[in-house]
């Protein structure tokens, strides 16, 4: 058994409100802070300086000319001004910005330390040129989970002024011991409208999983409804806006990527074993969209795979990332390419739910090959955590006393782990129970 340190980070976000004369200080502070961004960042992205070098340039320079401003709103433009430039160069490195410069638009207030700021009495007390001032906010369930629940506070705070509406954002750290036998695996094969899971005990197949998260139908759906409201109509118009907003394809995406990351979590730890994950980065996804036509490439645009393993690097889990190269083309069980073509097979079963039983209707893709018959998902999600394993190559998916035959629980991510139906595939024949 070995053990992983991983510190994770979440952030909070707090929607708050204060008087005008808090208002009046802290619109006064965003304007100073403002004007040292912009000078921060440009000298940053020129010489890539880090913080200790703009700090030992710049302290003097802004106490003398804002002497009135909190020591910390100084020392966190350093901060902010660093990542800015950070990222600035990655995208221009990337070709995704041709100026010389980053713009600053907007600004987040950064408290570096918590010696100017707190949170106490159900409010946040900064510390301003005009004296202590409150922030307050609303009852906040997430708020008092993590503070109440062995997470510990960071000392930065950042403020973005909305109006009358400040909007806070608290950090919390917490350090996790993740112990797991690297013999053991969950593979996870991210797909359009599926995720599929292969779980390896002790190094041989197990079980397999296939989440319907159906995010690809979600994606086109939204598509199409946004297409209707803007059809003849500007997107600046109010209405229109407003018709937009309540879409909340988002929220609904994310809801479903957290319960699936919540599902792999559970198996993870249940088995004391490693996430393996298919390495999917951002020019991975640039590759695909170049020969695609516009609605396919807005499709691989929307896929949630990086989404995914962002919320499983938020876990108590240890993550590994491979190269997905081959993964859906290669017998597991031979090591061979796979030539023939994977034809679709339609299923249906029905799923009780509150008040109605609903037909779901499930695309399988299969291929039959020396007597076996293959799902490219599956055989995806396996090759996954094969490239893992057997770092020598060996094609080898089930052990050797295991029964030759798997079968596919079929889960929904809104229900847990109760699965939807359960297919038997890896055999000479398909069978659905």
């Amino acid at each position: 058994m070995e053990e992983q340190s991983k510190t994770l980070t979440k952030t909070v976000i707090l929607d708050c409100y204060a008087d005008k004369y808090a208002r009046r200080g802290l619109k006064e502070i965003e304007s100073a802070y403002k004007e040292m961004l912009v000078e921060m960042v440009e000298y940053a992205v020129k010489y890539k300086a880090s913080q200790e070098t703009l700090h030992s340039v710049f302290y003097e320079k802004f106490r003398e000319k804002y002497p009135w401003l909190p020591t910390r709103v100084i020392k966190g433009a350093y901060r902010d001004a660093v990542r800015r430039a950070k990222s600035f160069r990655e995208r221009r490195r990337k070709g995704k910005v041709y100026k010389d410069k980053p713009e600053v638009r907007r600004v987040t207030i950064t408290y570096s330390d918590s010696q100017d700021w707190a949170l106490e009495g159900g409010v946040i007390k900064l510390r301003t040129h005009g004296g202590w001032v409150e922030l307050n906010y609303r009852n906040h369930k997430q708020l008092h989970r993590y503070l109440y629940s062995g997470w510990r506070l960071a000392s930065e705070l950042r403020l973005k002024i909305l109006g009358k509406k400040i909007i806070a954002y608290l950090s919390f750290t917490r350090e996790l011991e993740a112990s797991y036998n690297p013999r053991n695996t969950v593979a996870v094969d991210v797909n359009e409208n599926n995720v599929t899971v292969a779980l390896f005990k002790d190094g041989a197949l197990a079980d397999v999983y296939r989440v319907e998260t159906r995010l690809g139908e979600i994606v086109i759906a939204y598509s199409e409804r946004r297409k209707r409201i803007t059809r003849g109509n500007s997107t600046k118009i109010r209405g229109v806006r407003k018709k937009l907003k309540k879409l909340r394809e988002k929220e609904r995406k994310l809801d479903i990527l957290r319960k699936t990351a919540k599902f792999i979590e559970n198996l993870a730890v249940e088995n004391r074993a490693v996430v393996v994950v298919g390495n999917i980065n951002e020019k991975a996804k640039e590759r695909m969209e170049e020969d695609a036509n516009s609605k396919l490439r807005h499709r691989i645009h929307q896929w949630s795979v990086r989404k995914l393993v962002e919320l499983l690097d938020g876990k108590p889990v240890h993550v590994i990332k491979v190269s997905e190269r081959g993964t859906s083309s290669k017998d597991p069980f031979t090591g061979k390419r796979i030539n023939k073509r994977f034809e679709p097979l339609v299923i249906r079963t029905a799923v009780k739910g509150l008040k109605k039983v609903k037909v779901l209707k499930i695309v399988l893709r299969i291929t039959k090959v020396s007597g076996r018959i293959l799902e490219r998902d599956v055989v995806g999600a396996v090759n996954i955590g094969l490239k893992y394993l057997n770092s020598n190559g060996s094609p080898m998916a089930l052990g050797s006393t295991c029964t030759h035959e798997v079968w596919v629980k079929l889960m929904n991510p809104h229900r847990g782990t109760t699965p939807l139906t359960e297919i038997q595939i890896f055999t000479n024949t398909i069978k659905h129970r």
